[in-house]
């Protein structure tokens, strides 16, 4: 494995002031009408000399405001970065009367937003390669739309991908039927049961990573821009959900393009035994532990944030087309 250089802890709010921010606000940005006249806000970082891609698809609550490291870390290794906001969060069109609910009306609308905005912007005779890197909702997105698609990207880096949601085993069989009917019945989008508005939870309470600085950027950020905060899911979104995950490992023989998956060995979001049976499913997917992490590998500690962006751009490198190599 290469050793890279990546933005880390010990100098992180020097880097974040005096490379990531002034790199962030050169971004191009704007607004694409997605499936169902909705707005897709999206953002891009690109060079002349760059003649690789990656698309980078966020998970459940985030917005490509969250990912400005990540992309520097990314754009910083010779690669243009594509991302957009999903519908129904970040600065992309919300889908309930009330903001603060997260919700979509079909799972399948995320997966035709994905190819829409591939569509809309890249260009693949600009690029040799191009790459998807879709992390827990947003890389459950990616894998039925890989499996259901045909796409101009050359592999696949999912990180903990939400191939299963992490629920109580005697919740499991009843989790779909409950969330359906209480779906069903309400007039309009309500959370799903133990769900709330945003709240910013302590670190030391969070599920999400063990790397404090990043947790606590991510939430004073959302605290700075309150337009992107989101809370709970609805009781719908959680049906679709649970429907959508299912997809990805049913479906796992359809996935043709090399997959990469990463999940952390103490995530309790999603369910990693899902993940083992897409990789035995899946004709051409590598399965790696990253221990001690959490949920979120692009956001967790340098000794676990570190081996994700290093197994993600070896794995690109190793499928590069001819011409490259």
């Amino acid at each position: 494995m290469n050793k890279i250089a990546f933005t880390q802890e010990s100098h992180y709010l020097e880097a974040m002031q005096k490379h990531v921010t002034p790199f962030w606000e050169r971004r191009q940005h704007g607004f694409y009408q997605g499936e169902k006249e909705t707005q897709l806000h999206w953002v891009s970082f690109t060079s002349p000399a760059n003649r690789k891609a990656i698309m980078v698809v966020n998970g459940r609550i985030e917005s490509v405001y969250k990912y400005q490291e990540l992309f520097y870390d990314l754009f910083c290794q010779g690669y243009d970065i594509y991302s957009f906001d999903h519908r129904g969060q970040g600065l992309s069109d919300r889908l309930t009367t009330n903001r603060d609910i997260g919700h979509i009306e079909e799972f399948n609308d995320y997966i035709l937003d994905l190819n829409s905005m591939t569509q809309h912007l890249i260009a693949p005779e600009d690029y040799q390669d191009c790459y998807l890197l879709g992390h827990s909702m947003g890389g459950a997105i990616v894998t039925q739309y890989v499996e259901t698609h045909s796409h101009p990207y050359s592999a696949v880096a999912l990180s903990a991908p939400m191939h299963g949601i992490h629920i109580q085993p005697w919740l499991k069989p009843i989790a779909g039927p409950i969330s359906r009917y209480l779906s069903r019945w309400a007039s309009q989008p309500s959370y799903a049961l133990g769900q709330a508005p945003y709240h910013a939870k302590p670190f030391l309470d969070n599920t999400l990573t063990t790397c404090e600085i990043r947790y606590q950027w991510f939430r004073e950020l959302y605290d700075l821009k309150p337009e992107l905060q989101i809370g709970g899911p609805s009781n719908h979104w959680v049906n679709q959900s649970l429907k959508g995950s299912k997809l990805c490992v049913e479906q796992a023989a359809s996935c043709s393009v090399p997959v990469l998956l990463l999940q952390g060995e103490n995530d309790r979001i999603v369910d990693n035994n899902a993940h083992t049976t897409f990789q035995k499913n899946a004709p051409d997917c590598q399965l790696i532990t990253i221990k001690n992490a959490k949920h979120e590998l692009l956001f967790e500690s340098d000794v676990c944030r570190n081996q994700a962006l290093s197994n993600i751009l070896d794995f690109f490198q190793q499928h590069r087309s001819p011409l490259e190599v």
